[in-house]
């Protein structure tokens, strides 16, 4: 890049896995970031949104992490204007990839992978039918529980149960909140040491030929016997149907978010409000 240039991330892990190897940007450009707080998908219709809904966008980070000629900040938050970005909050490069991987690997994805994996194998060990199991867990996470969140809150999520529908949510959240955290703080000690960087980009090398060794390719995940059930469940579903709310489900789901937001709260990390 040529002196004084600006290099903009959307991510921060591109400085994960500089500082992995004992490396840093160049000191003659500078170096900013806005990471809006959202998929592609989200980010483009939100964008697209924002023509008729009062500039509506999706919300931001940005971050200065080097600055050689005083115009940086500018640059970084009129980029963000630029995304439709109604708020946009300050946070460092380092702080955005740690939240952000980590995140992946918790509430955002990996998470919620195992617990729906689990909680199918409970409900069907319990004797319910394996596909009110699949509409139990991941229809119900997908579905009404995550869009009543999105909504209302997650407190509406408890209220909008019975009062036996309460207790089991009870029951399940006060089970599932320490065991989330312990797994959860092995997940951020992993990203924030550069471990889970390190082995990322290496199980990327692996899913190409290299030196004659064959390839790994990428594993599906879509084998297992919940998702051969759900195959059968998302095909007859009717349009608008968002899965029960299970309340033992809930109270798991519930239990995983508030057990990052602390996580990531006692680590400093800004809990941005959406």
């Amino acid at each position: 890049m040529k002196p004084n240039s600006i290099l903009g991330l959307s991510h921060g892990f591109l400085l994960g896995h500089l500082q992995s190897h004992g490396l840093d940007f160049p000191k003659n450009i500078s170096v900013v970031a806005v990471c809006p707080k959202g998929m592609g998908p989200s980010v483009r219709r939100l964008y697209v949104q924002g023509k008729e809904v009062n500039g509506a966008g999706i919300n931001a980070s940005f971050a200065v992490h080097q600055d050689v000629d005083g115009r940086a900040t500018d640059v970084a938050l009129g980029w963000s204007v630029a995304l439709g970005s109604p708020f946009t909050f300050a946070t460092t490069l380092e702080q955005e990839y740690k939240s952000d991987i980590f995140g992946e690997r918790g509430i955002l994805l990996g998470a919620v992978h195992g617990i729906v994996e689990a909680l199918f194998r409970r409900y069907t060990e319990q004797g319910m039918d394996e596909e009110l199991a699949y509409k139990s867990t991941v229809e119900g996470i997908t579905g009404i529980i995550s869009k009543t969140i999105s909504k209302k809150g997650m407190l509406e999520v408890y209220n909008s149960l019975s009062e036996e529908g309460k207790k089991e949510f009870n029951k399940a959240y006060s089970a599932s909140f320490y065991p989330c955290m312990d797994i959860l703080y092995e997940c951020y000690e992993d990203v924030a040491s550069g471990s889970e960087i390190r082995s990322v980009v290496l199980a990327g090398r692996r899913f190409y030929d290299k030196e004659g060794l064959p390839a790994f390719p990428m594993g599906k995940i879509d084998q297992t016997r919940m998702w051969k059930v759900g195959e059968k469940v998302r095909s007859t579903r009717p349009d608008g149907d968002l899965g029960p709310l299970h309340p033992f489900t809930a109270g798991v789901y519930v239990a995983l978010m508030m057990a990052q937001v602390r996580l990531l709260s006692t680590q400093l990390h800004i809990i941005p409000v959406h």
